[in-house]
């Protein structure tokens, strides 16, 4: 039987390892309350956090901005050296390929600085509007646009580097690889993490990846 002074407590005569139906079990969060599996990120937010739409949102856009921060004095350096080469006095020396390729690398870091810098200039531009959630959303869009083009920019400067100084072979081959460590890091490992997480279990509800992974009856 189950004491009912721990309601959560397993029937005795339920076999080890046991498992009731799925739509029976939820998870338990880190503050004791559980998590159904129908439960949205705004619901969950609303009962762990305490916070409201409004107040989600500007913790998302403050999040934001802190990331941005991480990746625009970085990208603003670079673009500023990249517009400085053609004045300096070797770059004739340059072939006319890798020519090509500096001006893909320079393109590519100047959208990256445009795409990084956009929110911003959207929050000015719809301050006071209530358009808060708008902002969110397509900042969150300019950010990974803006990341795209930063790794496009840093496997560019990779192979001009390694053919101005090793010749075209080096070049390649330090250009394949930072295009795999970027795709590998930036994207392919979150988006199998996004997706492992978002996937439902074989042998119960979903999970949130946010979440233990203890069970209890509701």
């Amino acid at each position: 039987m189950t004491d009912p002074r721990n309601p959560t407590e397993e029937p005795a005569q339920a076999s080890v390892g046991a498992r009731p139906p799925a739509a029976t079990w939820r998870p338990v969060d880190s503050t004791g309350g559980s998590l159904p599996a129908d439960e949205d990120d705004r619901q969950w937010d609303l009962r762990v956090r305490g916070e409201n739409r409004i107040e989600q949102l500007d913790r998302n856009f403050a999040t934001l901005l802190q990331e941005l921060r991480v990746v625009q004095t970085g990208v603003q350096v670079l673009t500023g050296i990249l517009l400085t080469l053609p004045f300096q006095s070797r770059f004739p020396e340059l072939s006319p390929a890798m020519r090509v390729n500096y001006l893909a690398v320079a393109a590519a870091s100047i959208a990256a600085t445009v795409f990084l810098t956009a929110p911003v200039a959207a929050h000015r531009m719809l301050f006071r509007r209530h358009r808060l959630e708008h902002i969110v959303r397509s900042a969150h869009h300019c950010a990974v646009i803006g990341i795209l083009f930063l790794g496009l920019a840093l496997t560019g400067v990779a192979v001009l580097i390694f053919d101005f100084v090793a010749g075209p072979v080096p070049a390649v081959i330090a250009g394949i690889t930072a295009a795999l460590l970027f795709v590998l890091l930036w994207f392919a490992l979150p988006y199998h993490q996004r997706a492992r997480d978002g996937r439902v279990e074989e042998h119960g509800p979903p999970r949130d990846p946010r979440v233990g992974r203890r069970f209890r009856r509701p």
